[in-house]
Formats: structure tokens, sequence, C-alpha cells
């Protein structure tokens, strides 16, 4: 397929059927079909065939691994690199031909047989794409785009042959001067450039969109990318082999050492270890697992030795159910694709018809037979649809350019249509909202002890030798105040899973652990700290912090709260975004009291906590179903879903590839706050393809009209389409330029004081109520003064 016609004609064919109904994607090449269980899927295949395309049955579903992905990348390079090498040979023997033509002054003794021989290879060579489209569409009654293109190269090509051979163009001294209207003895005029022109366009923007084309695999690729390639399975003896995770079965064992990917869903039959499940199911903290508990497929063994009974396998596992939810979502369509398909399916038979009939117009009326071909030549020329084809391309690659500048990155034309008609936004919060990352948030000291400093000193000293996130977040911390201080040696170090670390240092026992682990007694709660700890211990459960004691020779000395922390900006992206109309939502997989922290901070309302991948998509369709335009903002594996679900999907560039290409707007840079340059973006984008759209369809409803009344040369006419494509391609950049902030590079700092202004009023609106008490908890959970 290669236009919406071809997208049309399948559905048609298929929608013929008794009880069928299919939707083709064209920049995917899928159809879902809905067919009564009794038909045969061969029939439906059969029905593509004789349409004048192919087709295959998918692949069972599974998860995709790198070596299954890799023979259908190679394929697509080879066919993108074909394309490319044909527009390139095609551009340059086809630029000399367009100069020649269209300027007079620097025609010379004859040039025009040496554009007749550059232009040979480019009518034939160069379309032969559209000339075996146009054939085999042909040959099953079809009409495409590809037939007007080959229509108008081989019209123009073959009427500038009999003209050089037969028509006395081909004579050494002939000048073929520019003329508006065609004149009466015809035959002295060659129309190369319009047989060059037609195809070098065309090829130009088909090259484009198959870069575009491309990119809708990204989910998937990286989704392979997270499927482990082998695994260790475990023998009946005890011993390991190594084998492809393709063969492990359910009931199997096997083995994952630290930092490698659990193989497959299934349940710890021995070991201890932390498991970051951020990418899987958006949990910041990594979970400690044990005997008897689950595991999901993809998580990463961060510590222990773990032995697994692997419980689902193949389809059946979370990843591949992610999987199938993205390649779903993304074989639907816009309603403003269906309604270009629907219009391109009656395009190209009435300029065909509306050709044939000016033919056996003027035939018919008694003008010369070289005036009547002339003026349906100039009919299928003049409406070639390149201005229609540059119209959207153009303006998404400058606006795409520019927004790569200012860290947004735009998949499409439909992304940018949606964004402007977004009122809600889910938000998630591991890696959108937050950092991702554990971090010290909070250190309070015992009055009267060693004192915060020396306390860090010795916990991040005990803690060096834990593998544990929490642990090194703490070590991280205690090297960095003073600035990069060395900690001291530990010895008799000992780990307990679930309670924490224990050591000598310095002579000194030093113990970090969960406030109600063993040791009990006076450090079993806040009962018995001191009153300064006590609040410190109840303010960090507050704001849903880890917290941990620091016990020296059995006196507690300190409470830790680590905890994942907001990004700079946050409260400000989501207040940006709520006056642009868009209500925020927040959905994690983190734990409750987690996420309706984060949510008081930033005043959001809707939260909804510990979604696995398949909540967030379900909420992100119950949303829709209630008429709500939903983008999704994420950056996960467990994201992907619920990106490629939602109305539009935006992703954080510093989050997961899966993420990244499920999406349908990427912020480069991780922050939030250009979701609402992406927004302003989106509007003048748009106005910028209206603006294109406007003149094309404007242009072709001018220029038919005076092609088919003689009015207007295949020259003239092939001018006129190149100049429509420069107006569109020259109002298209100028997005190259564009501003987030209008006068912002004359005036950068009024546009700065307007950039800051909502947080003038924001902070006003935060001394109230809710909103203030939430804030003020989570400040002191983050050691804010």
């Amino acid at each position: 397929m290669t236009c919406a016609a071809c997208v049309n004609r399948v559905e048609k064919k298929l929608g013929k059927l008794a009880g069928v109904s299919a939707t083709v994607n064209l920049a995917t090449g899928r159809a879902r079909v809905r067919h009564p269980a009794d038909t045969d899927p061969d029939e439906l295949i059969a029905v593509v065939v004789r349409a004048g395309y192919t087709a295959e049955l998918p692949p069972p579903p599974a998860p995709p691994t790198p070596s299954e992905a890799q023979p259908a990348e190679t394929a697509g390079e080879e066919e993108r690199r074909a394309e490319r090498q044909r527009l390139l040979v095609t551009a340059l023997l086809s630029l000399p031909v367009l100069v020649l033509s269209m300027v007079p002054g620097w025609q010379f003794r004859n040039w025009q047989w040496l554009c007749f021989v550059l232009t040979a290879p480019v009518a034939v060579w160069g379309a032969w794409p559209f000339h075996l489209r146009a054939v085999r569409g042909l040959r099953h009654a079809a009409a495409t785009m590809d037939t007007l293109v080959s229509l108008g190269v081989a019209a123009s090509f073959s009427w500038s042959a009999y003209a050089l051979f037969l028509g006395g163009a081909g004579e050494p001294g002939m000048r073929m001067p520019f003329e508006v209207l065609p004149s009466a003895g015809g035959g002295a005029h060659v129309y190369l450039e319009a047989a060059v022109g037609v195809p070098l366009s065309v090829l130009a923007g088909r090259f484009l969109e198959a870069r575009a084309r491309h990119s809708t695999g990204a989910a998937l690729r990286s989704l392979a990318s997270l499927a482990v390639k082998d695994v260790a399975v475990r023998d009946a003896d005890g011993g390991e082999r190594r084998v492809p995770a393709g063969e492990l079965r359910v009931g199997q064992e096997f083995v994952v050492r630290p930092g490698e990917r659990v193989a497959t869903d299934g349940e710890v039959v021995s070991g201890h270890s932390a498991l970051d499940l951020s990418l899987v199911t958006g949990e910041s903290e990594p979970v400690e697992v044990g005997p008897g508990q689950d595991v999901v497929g993809a998580a990463v063994n961060e510590s222990g030795l773990l032995v697994v009974r692997a419980t689902a396998v193949g389809a059946d596992t979370r990843l591949a159910r992610i999987t199938r939810m993205v390649t779903e979502a993304q074989a639907g369509k816009a309603r403003a694709q269906r309604l270009a398909d629907a219009a391109a399916g009656v395009f190209v038979p009435v300029v065909l018809t509306l050709a044939v009939t000016v033919l056996g117009f003027w035939l018919g009326a008694g003008a010369e037979p070289e005036a009547a071909i002339t003026a349906s030549v100039a009919v299928l020329v003049v409406a070639c649809p390149c201005a229609l084809g540059l119209a959207t391309p153009t303006a998404l690659l400058a606006a795409t350019g520019r927004g790569a500048q200012l860290g947004v990155l735009v998949s499409g034309p439909r992304a940018l249509e949606t964004l402007r008609h977004v009122d809600t936004v889910v938000l998630d919060k591991t890696g959108t909202l937050t950092t991702g990352h554990m971090t010290v948030t909070q250190v309070t000291a015992a009055p009267d002890g060693l004192g915060r400093d020396a306390v860090l000193r010795l916990a991040g000293a005990v803690e060096r030798g834990s593998e544990h996130p929490l642990g090194r977040a703490i070590t991280s911390y205690a090297r960095q105040e003073p600035a990069g201080r060395e900690l001291p040696e530990v010895t008799e170090f000992r780990a307990r899973p679930g309670w924490g670390v224990r050591g000598v240092v310095e002579g000194r026992l030093v113990e970090v652990c969960s406030p109600g682990g063993e040791g009990g007694g006076a450090v079993g709660g806040p009962d018995g700290l001191p009153d300064s700890l006590a609040r410190a211990l109840a303010d960090a459960e507050a704001a849903a912090r880890t917290v941990v004691l620091v016990r020296v020779d059995g006196v507690v000395e300190a409470v830790v709260a680590v905890g994942d922390v907001l990004r700079a900006g946050s409260y400000r992206a989501v207040d940006r975004l709520r006056r642009l109309g868009v209500e925020p939502v927040l959905a994690t997989g983190d734990r409750a009291a987690t996420a309706h922290a984060v949510a008081a901070e930033l005043g959001i309302s809707e939260v909804h906590a510990r979604c696995a991948p398949e909540d967030k998509a379900e909420l992100v369709g119950q949303l829709r179903a209630r008429g709500r335009r939903v983008a999704v903002l994420g950056d996960g594996v467990n994201d992907a879903a619920a990106l490629a679900r939602a109305d539009l999907g935006i992703a954080m560039g510093c989050g997961s590839d899966a993420a990244i290409g499920a999406a349908d707007v990427t912020l480069a840079a991780g922050d939030i706050g250009a979701a609402a340059v992406a927004v302003r973006l989106a509007r003048r984008t748009l106005a910028t393809i209206r603006t294109n759209l406007v003149w094309a369809f404007g242009y072709n409803a001018l220029a038919v009209p005076l092609a088919a009344v003689g009015r207007l040369g295949p020259m003239t006419a092939a001018l006129a389409m190149s100049a429509s494509s420069l107006l569109v391609v020259g109002n298209s950049l100028r997005l190259r330029t564009w501003e987030p902030v209008p006068g912002s590079a004359a005036r950068g700092r009024e546009g700065a004081g307007r950039e800051r202004r909502p947080v003038r009023e924001r902070t006003g609106r935060e001394r109230t109520g809710r909103e203030r008490a939430g804030r003020a908890r989570a400040a002191r959970g983050r050691g804010l003064r």
C-alpha cells in the first residue's frame, strides 16, 4: 500500500464479505478484521490479493525477542536504502532538466536533446515503482495516486518525444520561451520538466513518509529489548544449563543472579533479593522478595541470588500482555485519517475522468489533436497532489526540528491535532513527577548525641557493604556531606533481609535498621525515642518516606528518611497544564500513601495508586468512555500500554525506550514543563498545516479548471505545481524560528517575566487549606525549613 486510496480499497473489498468489517493502518501495514467465527482467514487473504495487494496472518502472540526482530529490521533498512538511492539518482538527473526548461536564457544549442537523455532514465527507472503499481492496479480495476503519477509522467515524456522526433522541437537552435498560455503551434514544445518534476517530488515525499513509518515500530522494538535471550535452568540433579528463553516451560526452575533480568513471571523458590520494578510496574522503591513471593518477568535483580519457578511463559507473561496492548492500540486510526482515506478514494478517479473528458471535449469541438492532448496532459500534471503531499510533512519536519531545540519531540500530525483538544492528562509518578531515584530527604540527629555529621559518617560506612538501593542512597549522601570525604572501613558486616545491616566501624557497633525491625525495645517505635526523633519519624511516615534508624552501640542516634523526591518544576508544570484547561490525574504503581503525599504536594485531587500496567490502560479507557480527551505522561515500560491507548501519549525522554516508542510526544530533556511548550507548538504547527492545505486545495480548485479550458499549458502547469510546493515549504520553514513566548527572542526579560507569573500566583494559592498542609508535610519530609 502506498496511499490512502489503497487503504480505502482494501477496507471496501473486505467489507463486502458478509459480517466482515476491517480497519487498515497504512503506517503499520496491519489490518484489524472483525469477522464471523466460520469465516476462513484464507478467504480474507484471497480478497486482499484479488484487490491487488499481498497479505499474511500475523505470527502467534508471544513476547518479541531481539533475534526475531533483527531480520525485519534488516529488511526494512535495505528497503529504505534502495529508496534513498533512487531518490538521489533521480534528483541528480532531474535538476539540470528543471533548470534548463524553466530558464530560457540558459538554453544552449541542442539543450533539448541533453534534457531528453537525462529525462529518459527518470521517466522509466526513477518512476518505475509508480508505473508498476499503476499497472498492477489497472489489472484489478483500481486507481490510486500512483496511477496519476504514472500517467502524468508517461504522457509528458511521450508528448515530448513526439515533439522532438516528429514535431519540430528537435531542431538544433530550438528555444522554448516561457508561456503562460499554450500557443497554437504546440508541437514545438517539450514538457520534460513535468516528466522529471513529478516523480522527483513524489519520491521525496514518500521517502520522508517512509522514515516516519519506521518510527511506529519503536515501541515494540524496545519491548523486545527487555526480553531475556537465554536463561540458566536448573536440572533435576541441581546442575545448571543455559537454554534459550523460548524453551523455558512452566514449572521449570531457573537462576537469576545480581544484575540479571528475570526471564519470565514466576515464584521465588529460594533466596532473598531486591527487585527493581520501576520499568515494569512503576514502583519507585525496589521490592524485597523471598521464597513464595511472585516476581515479574523483565524485573532487574538488584542484589541476591534467586531461584525462581516459572509460572507463565510466552504469550501469558505480563510483558507479552503489554506488548499486545501496544500493538492493538497502534492498529487504530484517527477520525481525520478516516476522512482523508474516504476523500482519496474518489479524488483519483475524478481527476482521471476529468482528464479524459477534457480530451474528448476538445476533440469533439474540432480542436487540433495537439491542443486537446496538451489540455488533457495539463490536467493530469497540474492535479498531481505534490503540494497536498508536502503540506503536512514539511510543516512537521520544521516543527519537530524546532521542537527538538525546545526539548519536545513530536511523532506526527495526529499528535499535534490531538494535543489541542486534550482535557485530561494521566500522570505517572515515578520518573515523571519524581526523579525515579532513591535519595536521602531528611536526617534528624538525636539531641546531645554524636551529631549529624558523625552519625552520617558511621551509617554511610556500614551501608557501603550493602547492595540494597537504600544503602547505596545513604552511602552516596554520606560521601557528599561534607563534600568528598572518605568513609572508614567496616568489619563484621552482616545484612539481615527485611531488617537492615550492622557492622563495626572504628570500634563502634553501628546498626541501620527499620523502626519495626529486630532489636525491639525502645527502638521499636517512636514511643521510646526522644521527642525530636519521634516527630521526625512521624513526619517522614506521613510524607510516605522509607524510614531507617541509626543505632550506635545500642543507642538510637538518628532517623534517616529516604524517598523518591519531586523533580524541580513539577508543581509549575502541573499548574501550567491546569491553566491550559487540562485536568491532572495521578496514576502510579507505588503505594497509596506515597501517591497521596505527592498528589497533595502538587494539588492533584484524583489519585489512583497500586496501578499495574493493565490498570493504567483500563483507567485511560474509562476516562475516554466518559467523553474525555486523555493524554498520558509517563516514562516506563509500565506506561507503554496506557500511552498507546490514550488519545495522546507523552513520554519523558529520560524514560524507557518502550514508553518513548509508544508515545506521540516525547519530552527529550526530561522536563515535564515542556508539556506546555508542546501545546503552544501544536497550535502554531496546526495553523501552518491548515494554511498549507487551504493553499494546496485552492491551487487545485483554480488550476484544474484553467488547464481544462486550455488556458494553462503543461509547462505552466508544471511551474505552477512546483511553485505551489515551494510556497508550502516556505510557509512551513517559518516554524524554524518560532518562539514559545511571543517576542521572547527580542524581549527576553519581558518573556521571562511572563513565564514567571504562574509561580507568583501559585504561591498565593498554596497558602490555603489542604494544599498548604500537604506541602508543609512534604517540605518537612525533604528536610526544608
